[in-house]
């Protein structure tokens, strides 16, 4: 099966009334409730599209009735389908991010798979040079030389933002969550340039100081300011010899989906709630200080 990489820009939607409806009645209600409780708009649209996401994957790619299906949540937060078991032929891994501008889901059939969207943006309350100062134990000497050659100070955050990407990436894909130490991985970026519309695969990682032959990580930008890495792992039941390129020779272009697309084929699993769009209409859209910077 081939792999998905869906995006949707949420910076660019303002939903109306009727899609607001529609979006809360074609999500499970725990986490309708969960997104009403968002303080910003932002973050509630951000997280209402990364279900929809999740659902017209198990929809449309696993062949699974969308009021059928069940979700929920690992100790660590990590979505995952509960019910109905899907076929062996049919099962794909996937995971979804929302940073900046974008949600997006990547999805691969027996892979482990992380993905992870940064926007390169200004630190809001200190200088590039202040930022790097507080985040100087996250990256490895290696990766901070590759961060501070990059150019002039935009270039340098826009670099420590892709390497942020990989890097969670990875955590994602092997479900670890906070707590796991980000100088044990260590990335070479290749290209160190990148363009808008192209997927690279040549960046190569190294856990506690060896190579890792068994992880392929794609890197595209949506944008000019957005990074995505996709992080594909071993599948968990294959020989050792087995090359993950053979499970994914061509790395797939983020497709960029509407509200139409988003909600095609959806069921609604619940009542329409008028008050949930006055709930929404009531939020701010974004703390003050990220909307200054954004």
């Amino acid at each position: 099966m081939e792999g998905v990489r869906w995006a949707f820009r949420c910076g660019c939607w303002g939903p109306a009334r009727c899609e607001w409806l529609l979006a809360a009645r074609c999500v499970q209600r725990e986490e309708r409730d969960r997104i009403g409780r968002f303080v910003f708009a932002k973050d509630a649209k951000s997280a209402m599209v990364g279900r929809l996401l999740i659902r017209k994957l198990i929809a449309e790619k696993m062949g699974i009735v969308w009021d059928e299906i069940l979700l929920q949540r690992t100790a660590k937060g990590k979505p995952f389908l509960a019910s109905p078991a899907p076929a062996s032929s049919t099962n794909y891994n996937f995971n979804i991010s929302h940073q900046g501008d974008y949600a997006v889901l990547a999805a691969e059939s027996g892979l482990q798979v992380g993905v992870d969207v940064m926007k390169t943006t200004q630190p809001g309350s200190s200088t590039i040079a202040d930022f790097f100062r507080i985040m100087t134990r996250q990256f490895t000497d290696h990766e901070w030389r590759v961060i501070k050659t990059a150019g002039p100070e935009w270039t340098q955050l826009d670099m420590f933002y892709r390497h942020w990407a990989l890097k969670e990436s990875f955590i994602k894909a092997i479900g670890t969550g906070v707590g796991f130490n980000l100088q044990r991985v260590e990335f070479h970026v290749s290209p160190l340039d990148m363009s808008v519309g192209r997927v690279y695969k040549d960046t190569r990682m190294y856990l506690d100081g060896e190579e890792e032959d068994g992880w392929v990580f794609e890197e595209c930008m949506l944008d000019a300011d957005h990074h995505v890495a996709v992080a594909l792992g071993k599948p968990d039941k294959m020989n050792d010899d087995c090359s993950l390129a053979f499970y994914n020779p061509i790395a797939p272009e983020f497709t960029m989906l509407s509200f139409s697309d988003l909600v095609s084929g959806a069921v609604p699993l619940t009542e329409e709630d008028l008050s949930y769009w006055e709930n929404f209409q009531s939020k701010p859209d974004a703390p003050r200080r990220q909307s200054a910077t954004s």
